[in-house]
């Protein structure tokens, strides 16, 4: 890279002037997380990638062609079982990245780190394009899976460091805002990407290919501009009118800071790894079957018809799946809205109480499940997941704010970028405990409506782990965090300045005015897409609602 272009991507130019906004920064985080969130919705190219090949029917593959063969055939299509590895690759690579250059992007800053993300996550899907033209599934797996991971981990940390030093006063708020859109990203991506299929389909293509073309164009200008929108505060900045609280005040939150080379040695980050985990595994396990467990559970009364699932025929399954599909999209609003909910109010509560709510309520409610399905009340079953899916969510947005109180926000960014490991290890844990159950409960004859009682209960027990680990948090002793020295030392590595004139005064005369029209503008940019997979998600949800 040139030393033009290095210095503009360089931590000492984004330090922001007298005069900046501080709210331009939650919707250039906005702008990367509404882009890499649509690894949620990636499952919206799987029916189409199954029949590549054959168009309008899939090309079966015999059965001597298994996954690694599925790797590199051209005579057959790919298995929907097969895709589905690229989603578990997405969440194992965006836990293992953050884990592994979350340090670095403190130093680099989240403009550097911005621009690596964008050009991963959408150089992948480019490389994923090349793929499906060739039907070479590892170059899909290489693309969106590795290297789109990559950028997802990265994309995912970029923001949070930036935001808690603009928002110390409100912290939870501003994560919770930015890891809002990684949920909302699906919402816009996935009737986006419907929508190009269908217009780029033909009797030679599904349309995939393009698709992937034009979205990853998309999403390189969104990310680019989030990424140059970045700022990050001069050392000692606070907002007016702001004071921090006195040490004494509340002992949960540090005025010191630790050092991510320790925390895998700390008991608390490892308590905070459990805690969520825990929370993860029991929301995204019930994610991946939402759909297929309402209507197994009630069957015909989905549309007014006293028959249970197995005595359904085509056109009665055909519309009990479409009312499920509003339910899909009712929980993915409720996952969205919670992760601003909960995260503002872990601002009032504190975080340790916020997830002591999500325990004891997501436990009472995954273990209210089976009584409301056995009694058929559609609307107590559907309340509870809306309710428990709003704390996944905010599970997902509280932990950043939660770290930066225990250990600081020096390195919090870096600290997160471990704890993402957690997320990696949820992401197989919920989803293979709920499928593996449900095929043994079927195995052994259970009705089709009962066999998920089994499974809630165990997931109401692995909220009681969480909940006995979250009580068990502490402050962190002394040993823990970083000398005067050692502080000295981490901040020159992060080429922090004690003031912004040092860098900016040659760039722009040393003010960073913002006008209130470019801060309105930008939370357009982001606010409209966002409004418009809103919309689209509603006509889904009406179906429910019918």
């Amino acid at each position: 890279m040139s030393t033009i272009t290095s210095g503009i991507l360089d931590k000492e130019r984004i330090i922001a002037g007298p005069g900046f906004n501080r709210w331009l920064v939650p919707p250039a985080a906005l702008a990367i997380h509404l882009c890499i969130g649509m690894a949620y919705g990636f499952s919206v190219f799987w029916l189409p990638l199954s029949k590549a090949l054959g168009i309008k029917d899939a090309i079966k593959c015999g059965p001597e062609v298994g996954f690694f063969a599925q790797l590199f055939t051209t005579t057959c299509d790919w298995q929907i079982s097969t895709l589905g590895w690229m989603y578990t690759l997405f969440f194992v690579l965006l836990g293992s990245s953050a884990a592994i250059w979350g340090g670095w992007l403190e130093r680099a800053g989240p403009r550097k780190a911005g621009v690596v993300a964008a050009c991963c996550w959408c150089g992948g899907m480019l490389l994923s394009a090349l793929g499906v033209y060739t039907h070479q599934f590892w170059l899909m797996i290489l693309g969106s899976g590795v290297i789109g991971g990559i950028g997802l981990g990265l994309g995912y940390i970029s923001p949070v460091s930036t935001l808690i030093k603009w928002f110390p006063d409100r912290r939870g708020m501003a994560t919770g805002m930015a890891i809002m859109g990684f949920g909302g990203g699906a919402m816009i991506g996935s009737p986006l990407a419907a929508d190009l299929m269908k217009h780029f389909a033909s009797p030679t293509s599904v349309g995939v290919m393009q698709t992937f073309v034009v979205m990853a164009l998309i999403y390189f200008v969104f990310m680019m501009a989030g990424a140059f929108g970045y700022r990050v505060p001069e050392t000692g900045w606070k907002p007016a009118g702001w004071t921090p609280p006195p040490a004494a005040a509340n002992a949960m939150i540090t005025q010191r800071h630790v050092h991510v080379s320790k925390v895998w040695g700390i008991p608390q980050f490892w308590l905070i790894w459990m805690v969520l985990c825990m929370n993860v595994s029991a929301g995204i396990g019930v994610i991946g079957m939402a759909s297929p467990m309402l209507q197994e559970v009630f069957g015909g009364s989905l549309i007014g018809v006293a028959k249970k699932f197995g005595e359904l025929d085509k056109a009665q399954l055909a519309a009990i799946a479409s009312v499920a599909a509003g339910f899909t999209a009712l929980l993915s609003l409720f996952n969205i809205g919670g992760r601003f909910f909960w995260a503002s109010l872990s601002d009032k509560l504190g975080r340790k109480l916020t997830y002591v709510v999500f325990f004891v309520l997501g436990g009472v409610l995954y273990f209210s499940v089976p009584g409301s399905a056995a009694a058929g009340s559609i609307v107590l079953f559907v309340s509870a997941f809306c309710i428990i899916l709003s704390m996944y969510g905010g599970g997902f947005a509280t932990v950043p704010a939660y770290l930066a109180d225990l250990f600081g926000t020096q390195m919090v960014g870096a600290i997160h970028g471990r704890l993402l490991t957690a997320w990696a290890t949820a992401g197989v844990l919920g989803p293979v405990v709920v499928n593996y159950m449900r095929e043994y409960q079927l195995g052994l004859g259970l009705p089709r409506e009962q066999v998920y009682n089994q499974t809630m209960y165990i997931l109401t027990g692995m909220l009681v782990v969480g909940l006995i680990c979250n009580l068990m948090v502490k402050p962190l002793a002394d040993k823990w965090f970083m000398t005067d020295e050692e502080l000295a030392v981490e901040k020159r590595l992060a080429h922090e300045k004690a003031a912004a004139s040092v860098v900016v005064r040659g760039v722009n005369g040393g003010a960073d005015s913002v006008s209130p029209a470019l801060v309105a503008m930008a939370w357009a940019a982001v606010g409209i897409p966002l409004a418009w997979g809103v919309y689209r998600t509603l006509q889904s949800v009406a179906k429910f609602f019918a």
